[in-house]
């Protein structure tokens, strides 16, 4: 299995968005653990992770947003998770992360969810 994995990291407004790309597994989860923790040292409490490009997740790759949320949360900040395949979907799906999480369609929708 390939372990490509990538991030990209743009800003809207007072919104982190991470796009990330390729396989989030055992072997690139602190990639991306790195760059929300990056984020949240810098005060950054709203977040979108954007998984249009992610064509994998394991466990561990699920594991990184639970280390942050509680934080995250507690700020008064939240992360929402937008545009996963189906095959992602179904393993956050599988381990009850949308009672957890907003998962949603899209950027906008989520964006629209953290106008205060």
């Amino acid at each position: 299995m390939s372990h490509n994995f990538d991030i990209q990291s743009t800003k809207q407004g007072n919104v982190q968005i991470l796009r990330i790309k390729g396989f989030l597994d055992a072997h690139t989860a602190h990639l991306l653990e790195k760059a929300i923790e990056d984020k949240v040292k810098a005060g950054e409490s709203f977040i979108i992770v954007n998984f249009k490009d992610l064509d994998y997740i394991s466990s561990a790759g699920l594991g990184v947003f639970m280390v942050f949320i509680e934080e995250i949360r507690s700020n008064g900040g939240d992360i929402k998770l937008v545009e996963m395949k189906p095959k992602v979907f179904t393993v956050f799906d599988l381990l009850g992360f949308p009672m957890l999480f907003d998962i949603l369609s899209n950027e906008q929708e989520a964006l629209s969810k953290f106008q205060v």
